[in-house]
């Protein structure tokens, strides 16, 4: 990740909270008083964004000694010390929702990313995410996903080609929107196209896509697609998938599985930070 960029949303998650100061500790903690702190899991599950958490604390006071007991992408358990931080009292109480925020969101991602990918071993198939994100934490969500062992769709709508049902339908059809995409854009970039139904996946293949993606088929029209498109084009599922039906949609084949659910609707671990002095 991008130091710069991190630090950046950092500072700006401190701003929101912080304001003017912590109205609280400045009346209740001495300037001076010093604690040491734990920051402890109360779920299983899948470490990430550890080092955010110790950005936060560095970039209030860069004194604050922060000492990691875990790694992103480590296995945690119920109960487990993540970090201690000792430094000043009040830069502590400062940073703490700031930096469990981004930790127990991370992590959540981390660990339903990572329950997603075990459910399909053995398979072809590869769990990718979408850009059904919070705005302005894409770059840690995303990196959060890598870290559960899944993989990256494109990261905004400049790096890749994606021709969706209302692209289609203002270029005039499938074919006209292969077309010209295929007419313009960069040599390097590969050209996809969202189809609901078999025709539609005919359309795209003669029209030479590198790509599919297959919007809310059932199993049958989608292991039927997969047959059709031959290994002649990446073919991704995508839409209503769950924990529930993912073994199955990697069982028709397909290349890539993806899941908005990663990150658009992902309970955060639990985390906390107690005070030990």
């Amino acid at each position: 990740m991008d130091s710069l960029l991190i630090r950046r949303l950092v500072e700006n998650a401190l701003v929101e909270d912080v304001g003017s100061g912590d109205i609280t500790a400045r009346l209740t903690v001495a300037g001076d008083a010093v604690s040491r702190a734990v920051i402890r899991t109360h779920e299983d599950g899948v470490l990430a964004g550890i080092d955010i958490a110790e950005m936060v604390f560095a970039v209030v006071d860069s004194s604050a000694e922060f000492t990691k007991e875990k790694k992103d992408g480590d296995q945690i358990k119920s109960g487990e010390e993540l970090a201690f931080v000792e430094g000043n009292s009040r830069s502590l109480l400062l940073c703490e929702r700031v930096a469990l925020n981004f930790l127990q969101r991370l992590s959540g991602i981390a660990t339903r990313t990572y329950r997603f990918v075990k459910l399909i071993e053995g398979t072809r198939a590869s769990i990718v995410d979408t850009r059904k994100t919070t705005p302005g934490l894409r770059v840690v969500e995303k990196y959060a996903v890598r870290v559960g062992g899944g993989k990256n769709h494109r990261f905004g709508l400049y790096d890749g080609v994606l021709i969706k049902d209302n692209h289609i339908v203002a270029a005039g059809g499938i074919a006209n929107a292969v077309e010209s995409a295929r007419r313009n854009a960069p040599h390097s970039l590969r050209i996809e196209v969202e189809v609901t139904n078999i025709d539609e996946l005919r359309q795209a293949l003669e029209a030479g896509a590198d790509a599919v993606l297959l919007d809310n088929m059932d199993i049958e029209t989608m292991r039927r697609a997969v047959e059709i498109v031959g290994g002649r084009a990446i073919v991704e599922a995508s839409g209503g998938v769950s924990e529930e039906n993912v073994a199955e949609i990697a069982s028709t084949g397909v290349d890539l599985i993806s899941v908005g659910s990663l990150t658009h609707s992902v309970k955060s671990l639990d985390i906390s930070m107690d005070f030990l002095r």
